[in-house]
Order: C-alpha cells, then sequence, then structure tokens
C-alpha cells in the first residue's frame, strides 16, 4: 500500500514541517555534489553506533543530528517525504509549530538510540529521516485515529486508488517494522532499513500522543475535510 494523502486539512501553514523537507531535500542535494568524496561526507555526518560504544560525547549528538537529513538514494529521500508531507502538518497542526520541531527532533534522537541499543557494535553508517518520520506516524495515529488516507493498492489489474482507515495504513506499517526487527536480531551485520529506530520512533510518537492528546490542537475526528 502506497498512501498518497489524508482527507484531514491542517488549519494552519505547516511551515515547520515543510522546511523540513526543504532541508531534507537540500542536504540530499549536498550528498550528490560530493562526487567521490561522498563515502567520506558520509563517514563524517552520519551516526555510527560503535562510535557510541567508545565513549558518547558532543560530536555523538551532533552526527546524530546530520544523519536525520542525509538519505541512502533517492527513493530512501522520496519515500521518507512523501510520508512527512502527508502525516507531518496534521501533526505540527496538534502539536503547535514550536511543540512539533521539538518533537520531531526528540523522536529522531530516540530512534537512533533505539537502533543503538540492537546494534551496539555497528560500524554501518546510519542515515536517514525514517526514526522521526516514525514518530510523526505514531503520533497522528493517536491524534487522528478516525482519518482515512487515499491509498494506492498495487494488485496486478486490481489496482486501485480508494480510502483506507488511517489506523490500517500506520498499523499494517508498524506491525511490518516489528516482524522485520525481530528477524534481524542476531543477524549477519550487513547495510539495510533500520527497523529498530523506526519501531523506536513510532513508540515515542504513540506515547508523546498519548501524552498530549488531551491538550492539543487536533482536529476532532468527525470533521473531514475532502
Amino acid at each position: 500500500m502506497i498512501p498518497i494523502k489524508d482527507e484531514i486539512r491542517s488549519r494552519s501553514f505547516a511551515f515547520i514541517n515543510y522546511g523540513l523537507i526543504i532541508l531534507n531535500v537540500v542536504v540530499f542535494g549536498l550528498q550528490l555534489m560530493q562526487g567521490a568524496n561522498l563515502e567520506t561526507f558520509v563517514g563524517k555526518y552520519a551516526f555510527i553506533p560503535g562510535q557510541i560504544s567508545s565513549g558518547l560525547d558532543s560530536g555523538d549528538f551532533l552526527r546524530i543530528l546530520t544523519s536525520m537529513f542525509m538519505h541512502g538514494g533517492w527513493m530512501h529521500l522520496i519515500g521518507n517525504m512523501l510520508y512527512l508531507w502527508i502525516f507531518g502538518d496534521n501533526v505540527e497542526d496538534a502539536l503547535g509549530h514550536i511543540g512539533y520541531l521539538v518533537f520531531y527532533l526528540l523522536a529522531g534522537f530516540l530512534a537512533a538510540f533505539a537502533h543503538y541499543y540492537f546494534n551496539p557494535q555497528s560500524l554501518i553508517p546510519t542515515v536517514g529521516a525514517s526514526g522521526a518520520i516514525a514518530g510523526v506516524l505514531g503520533a497522528y495515529l493517536v491524534f487522528y485515529p478516525s482519518s482515512r488516507v487515499y491509498t494506492f493498492i498495487p494488485i496486478g489489474f486490481f489496482s486501485r486508488l480508494t480510502l483506507v482507515p488511517s489506523f490500517l495504513v500506520l498499523g499494517l506499517w508498524f506491525v511490518l517494522q516489528l516482524f522485520s526487527g525481530f528477524l534481524s536480531i542476531g543477524a549477519t551485520e550487513q547495510g539495510g532499513v533500520a527497523f529498530w529506530a523506526h519501531i523506536g520512533g513510532f513508540v515515542f510518537g504513540l506515547l508523546i500522543g498519548l501524552l498530549f492528546k488531551g491538550r492539543t490542537k487536533a482536529l476532532p475526528d468527525n470533521r473531514r475535510w475532502i
């Protein structure tokens, strides 16, 4: 299932969310400009769990931050930005602009440490906004459980675009991450998806959503915009 857009229109201009999308694209552009120096660039600014195991310092926190705006390729970037575009504006609407920015960054940091917990000796550079965006998805699920999402379902000749409840779209996404995360435990180290970063970010988003749901400016579930 590929989500296209949700049916809830944000009441305010989500300038933080759009700014995050622009920053991710700009940083990816900087990566493309590195050419033969890309590996050095990634090694300098990506998050590497094994470096924390030898002692946590301010440089590690900086690399976690910079890694949150880097991506491993066009599809990695496009997939992440699509989810952020669809769900981020509504979470920003609920938490407020500054609250959303703080939440997004914290989700990214918590996701990185979740990945570290299960891969403490890994020397593979970790990049991507997926952990922070997973936090956004978890919060969205709590704030807007009855929302529906226009979703493209590719099933051969029966492919179609249809409205799917957000709890189904996001719930299935999380179950897939959880299943893949448990399968990855004990596996031989290799490059790939940081499933535990996704899981950690999503759980953090759920908790923040539950903590702040009664105190946010989220639209009531019965208000729909097409």
